[in-house]
């Protein structure tokens, strides 16, 4: 009967260790923090912006305590596989070439590419017009792999560390254009350095999708997918969504 009454208290303390290990589960969530309005940083340095309210949302669906690190872009995979953090969820773009090296979720939003260039410009996209132009894009980005594959030599294009820096050669005329993702150009389009540019022509990728990314073989992207059900099904999604679009982005 002792063994029995000391078989039992084993077994209660190892299920409060259990439960406890499971509330002190913390996950890394990685994020460039220099693409507005989905990652950025505010005046007193915390990471904002939408990418950074799904990342909450998923956390708290999956009932475990999240924390932000910060990543320069281009070495934002690498980081993840480095285990610098659990997931990327940094307007990833799902492409072939990524999925060599990390798995996606279901896609968070949809995204298209244009050009976006000073209002008073006659600025056309074919590859005639564009010859000899300075297109700006951020490095390692679908856009850059657009532009590089599309036009090739005949255009010049300048790749940017932050998308931040691209804006700021545009408006200091050291570009004629550039290509980024519409509904980044749509919020920097209503900003005061942005109010004399505008979108030029229809976008020239319609269906780029955006995931989060895991390490390879990793069962957080199960469960990240069920958490993003969870969010859209319940009206959490759209009032992220609402909060910085006036459209639906999903």
């Amino acid at each position: 009967m002792q063994n029995y009454k000391k078989y039992l208290l084993a077994a209660a303390a190892t299920l409060v260790f259990s439960a406890n290990a499971m509330a002190a589960e913390k996950l890394r969530m990685g994020i460039e923090a220099a693409y507005p309005p989905f990652n950025s940083k505010d005046a007193s340095g915390q990471v904002v912006g939408f990418d950074k309210d799904i990342g909450d949302a998923l956390c708290a669906k999956m009932k475990v305590e999240c924390d932000v690190v910060t990543s320069d872009w281009d070495g934002i995979i690498p980081a993840l596989n480095a285990k610098k953090f659990d997931f990327i969820v940094s307007s990833l773009s799902i492409t072939d070439e990524r999925k060599q090296a990390v798995d996606f979720t279901d896609r968070y939003y949809s995204n298209k590419l244009q050009f976006i260039a000073p209002k008073n410009v006659d600025f056309k996209t074919d590859k005639a017009s564009l010859k000899g132009k300075v297109i700006g894009t951020q490095r390692a980005t679908l856009s850059a792999t657009w532009l590089e594959d599309t036009y090739g030599s005949d255009v010049d294009v300048k790749l940017y560390d932050t998308q931040e820096n691209a804006y700021l050669d545009l408006t200091s005329g050291r570009v004629d254009a550039l290509l980024a993702d519409k509904y980044v150009n749509y919020d920097w389009l209503k900003s005061e350095a942005g109010k004399n540019y505008e979108f030029k022509g229809e976008p020239v990728v319609e269906s780029d999708q955006i995931g989060i990314a895991v390490r390879k073989g990793d069962p957080l992207k199960d469960k990240l997918n069920a958490a993003l059900k969870e969010i859209i099904a319940d009206g959490t999604y759209k009032k992220i969504n609402d909060k910085y679009f006036p459209f639906d982005i999903y």
